[in-house]
């Protein structure tokens, strides 16, 4: 089963929160017979728009083919968070790559965050932009492990923005019983990512952008040029730049191997009004330290948007709001009984090592993927880059594409029953606190 048609109806967002109050673009064709472009843009998320947007405004023609609506994957459905650094703390780069590399990704992770900012400013993109993301700690030892973090990024990082309050200020900015502590990266942010998406677009639209929707690639015939297949058409391009993350399926297996698609879930409350400062003192984004992340902010109009809970299969829960009720609940008891007035699903990817996986599948054929959580300022920059490496400005691609990667054992048939091993077995330490 393809994940771009087991839980969503073709060519119609997810009964979301963002969907509900975006601003959507009119839907773009189907591609229909054959069509020309120096390059060739799979997926329409975050990575895809990116990409399509900086080569079309270098002066190249580019086509842009989106399987379902633009922003219909995790571009338009994540939780919002604009994280800085790599998905990996610093620490954990230092030991796989050493000191010097892990300092060129946090550059790079740097980048990846003020290019997102900057995008959102250049573009006049309307989507609730915000400073502040906060890191949790349920035991006083993970409040001891964040602060030797924010102490370990102003001091070899040169890393001013990190915020380590005593548990009483921190408790007044997150009043949950839940969190013991922990730390603010105030240059760290959050948005509406749907909004963000749909900007991305209209600037690629007005910088000439081709771009067809419900337009599924079925094939891609390495060459120079190389063939891009759809079920009614052709694209022929110079260079092809793959932008499907999650959504991959089977289109490429060097890829798949690496990166493997996993479901995340989050829910809308009713708004909260005068309450809301009974979840959030100040309006930031949270991330707790549990290794099945829970993950949530404030909406403009006050409602809680709370992500928790994953599975690994094709399909989503039945009962999804049941499902991140119990999380949401365990961290804000009294909000047992609140109404939750959307709650969806959405398709992420993750590697092995928790890091974006960059890689030249051909002369002409680029992919980054695998995000890992970490997409919104990282996918960002990865097509920026990209559209930078067809022109042969590949610096920062190749730098990317160094980071250690590892297959999942055995392969796409093994990788799912492996990680939720795995993740039962994380997810019990959660719950016992070990």
């Amino acid at each position: 089963m393809n994940l771009l048609h087991a839980n969503d109806r073709a060519g119609q967002y997810p009964p979301s929160y963002y969907a509900a109050t975006a601003n959507p673009l009119a839907p773009c064709p189907q591609l229909k017979g054959a069509m020309r472009a120096d390059v060739c843009v799979i997926g329409g998320g975050y990575t895809g728009l990116s990409a399509a947007l900086h080569a079309a405004e270098s002066g190249l023609s580019v086509i842009l083919l989106e399987a379902q609506r633009l922003g219909f994957g995790a571009s338009g459905r994540n939780g919002g968070q604009l994280g800085s650094g790599q998905r990996q703390d610093q620490m954990a780069l230092e030991k796989m790559v050493g000191l010097d590399d892990a300092r060129l990704y946090w550059r790079l992770g740097e980048d990846a965050k003020t290019f997102t900012k900057s995008l959102i400013e250049k573009h006049a993109i309307d989507a609730d932009l915000k400073p502040g993301v906060a890191w949790t700690g349920v035991s006083k030892a993970d409040v001891h492990h964040l602060h030797d973090y924010a102490a370990h990024l102003t001091a070899r990082y040169d890393y001013p923005h990190m915020e380590a309050p005593d548990a009483a200020r921190f408790a007044s900015i997150i009043p949950s019983p839940a969190y013991a502590g922990g730390v603010i990266d105030r240059d760290a942010a959050h948005l509406h990512p749907l909004k963000y998406a749909l900007g991305l677009a209209r600037a690629a639209q007005g910088a000439g952008v081709q771009i067809f929707e419900r337009s599924e690639v079925r094939a891609i015939e390495e060459g120079t040029p190389t063939t891009v297949q759809t079920g009614a058409g052709h694209v022929t391009a110079d260079h092809v730049i793959l932008a499907c993350n999650g959504y991959l399926g089977g289109l490429q297996p060097k890829v798949a191997a690496r990166v493997m698609p996993i479901n995340n879930f989050i829910v809308a409350t009713e708004p909260l009004g005068d309450d809301a400062v009974r979840v959030l003192g100040e309006d930031i984004a949270v991330a707790d330290s549990k290794f099945v992340v829970n993950y949530y902010r404030l909406s403009a109009d006050k409602r809680l948007l709370f992500g928790g809970g994953e599975n690994y299969g094709y399909r989503f829960p039945r009962d999804i709001a049941a499902k991140v009720r119990k999380p949401m609940t365990e961290i804000y008891p009294h909000l047992a009984d609140v109404r939750i007035d959307y709650a969806w699903g959405g398709t992420l990817a993750i590697t092995m090592k928790r890091l974006p996986v960059f890689a030249r599948l051909a002369p002409n054929i680029l992919s980054a993927s695998g995000y890992s959580g970490h997409g919104l300022g990282t996918a960002s920059h990865a097509g920026y880059l990209m559209a930078l490496a067809v022109q042969g400005q590949a610096a920062g691609f190749d730098a990317m594409s160094r980071l250690p990667s590892t297959r999942f054992p055995g392969g796409r048939a093994l990788r799912s029953p492996l990680l939720v091993a795995a993740m039962s077995w994380f997810s019990l330490r959660d719950r016992l606190g070990v």
